[in-house]
């Protein structure tokens, strides 16, 4: 599964979504996790409210499952959803190699609903969160 960062430094999960000098790419199974790419946007990015500049972050973490940011506007989420990319948020930043090897860990095991939905989406399969529920509760 193909996981996105916004990073100013290329090290941790420390950018807003819009203005995060850096996106970089991995692709992460229950084995290991591979640098794929790292895409450079520029020093002179503010959160400004311009929904232009998206445009570009958009395109390059299509494809993604999952992408983990320091923030991200209102209409930013719901644009990076509705690529079907969950977009997830840490509260303080964190190194990028940490968080792969905890989500290697998590897929070793039984990942939360949303990661197995982000994991089908790469499959081409759909998953309902409804039929889980029903497993869960019988």
């Amino acid at each position: 599964m193909k996981i996105a960062f916004a990073t100013q430094d290329k090290v941790h999960v420390d950018a807003h979504f819009g203005s995060a000098k850096n996106i970089v790419t991995y692709d992460v199974t229950a084995d290991s996790h591979t640098f794929v790419e790292a895409f450079y946007f520029g020093d002179n990015l503010v959160e400004d409210g311009d929904e232009d500049k998206l445009t570009q972050k958009l395109e390059v973490i299509q494809g993604c499952a999952i992408l983990y940011v320091a923030a991200i506007g209102g209409s930013g989420a719901a644009r990076v959803v509705a690529l079907k990319v969950h977009p997830v948020k840490v509260s303080q930043p964190e190194s990028i190699e940490d968080i792969l090897i905890k989500l290697t860990d998590v897929l070793k095991g039984t990942p939360p609903p949303w990661l197995r939905k982000a994991l089908t989406k790469n499959a081409g399969r759909s998953y309902d969160i409804a039929e889980d529920d029903e497993i869960l509760y019988r």
